[in-house]
């Protein structure tokens, strides 16, 4: 029956693959793992949100976790790989006994030095096939860090841009522009800008979905809260004068509505129209829905 428990490792590391890439080179969708993982962590903050979620730790908690799960399941999967062909399948150095380092726990030390590229070599493979496996398992463990590394480095820049987007939009409704100022040339300029800066964050949110699940503290920078005063942009926008203003109220309204999709598609699931969405999503966040320039919410 050996070849069950090597079936099985094989699975693990197969499911663990998926989800890497998944999660980190599929632009549309992520891994099933790194979903639960990062969706547990975020309804747990809910709960205890009284200190979790204005520390924002449910996003780099749940990111680590993500991590530490890939590389555990990759050890223990080439571990089951390894374990039914020991010892004779493996060469010992001077001084250890085969028969007393042919357990699991032997099998899963001889899988985590291979995953760390440490190469130890005190227990190495004897057989052809298994000699081809350790180094393959170290190349497994350099892309597991090095897909770490892409992720953190992706994910961060993506939060940088949603906060600045709110940021801008915070601005705007803190300066109480006249509907006769945003009539105007500059007007058109300004809701073009919004709707390049909101077409930046959907895709953000379609390749970088764990960046949903990142708590942002201040009200200013929080999109949650500040996507009520851009519709409410759009809709005055679409009365003006101006045919350029009408124009980039239209395109900015299009814009909202597609960020409303990616939201209510990937996390939400309300099948609501827009302004309810972000209503959702605030609510989400643990913040009001923000106000529209109207003073009404959405």
């Amino acid at each position: 029956m050996t070849w069950l428990p090597t079936l099985a490792g094989a699975a693990l590391v197969l499911y663990i693959l998926r989800d890497v890439f998944h999660t980190l080179w599929h632009p549309t969708r992520h891994g099933g793992l790194s979903r639960l993982v990062m969706t547990s962590m975020w309804r747990l903050s809910a709960r205890f949100g009284g200190r979790w979620r204005p520390a924002g730790i449910a996003g780099p908690l749940g990111m680590a976790l993500v991590v530490a799960a890939w590389a555990v399941t990759v050890a223990v999967g080439w571990a089951l790989v390894y374990w039914p062909h020991m010892p004779e399948n493996f060469s010992y150095a001077t001084g250890l006994d085969p028969s007393e380092h042919a357990g699991p726990l032997d099998a899963l030390y001889i899988s985590l030095v291979n995953l760390s590229t440490l190469g130890l070599g005190d227990i190495a493979p004897a057989s052809g096939w298994l000699r081809v496996l350790a180094p393959m398992e170290a190349l497994v463990g350099f892309v597991l860090l090095s897909a770490t590394v892409a992720w953190i480095l992706g994910i961060y820049p993506a939060l940088a841009r949603r906060r600045a987007l709110a940021l801008r939009l915070s601005h705007l409704r803190r300066s109480r522009a006249t509907s006769r100022a945003l009539d105007s040339d500059g007007g058109a300029a300004l809701l073009d800008g919004l709707a390049s800066a909101l077409a930046v964050v959907t895709v953000d949110f379609m390749q970088y979905a764990e960046s949903y699940y990142f708590y942002d503290g201040d009200k200013d920078t929080s999109l949650s809260e500040q996507l009520g005063h851009a519709s409410g942009l759009a809709d005055e926008a679409t009365e003006a004068r101006h045919p350029d203003v009408r124009l980039s109220a239209s395109v900015l309204r299009t814009a909202l509505e597609d960020l409303a999709a990616v939201i209510d598609g990937r996390f939400l699931r309300t099948g609501e129209s827009p302004d309810r969405v972000f209503a959702a999503y605030a609510a989400d966040h643990g913040r009001p829905a923000g106000r529209r320039p109207d003073g009404r919410r959405p």
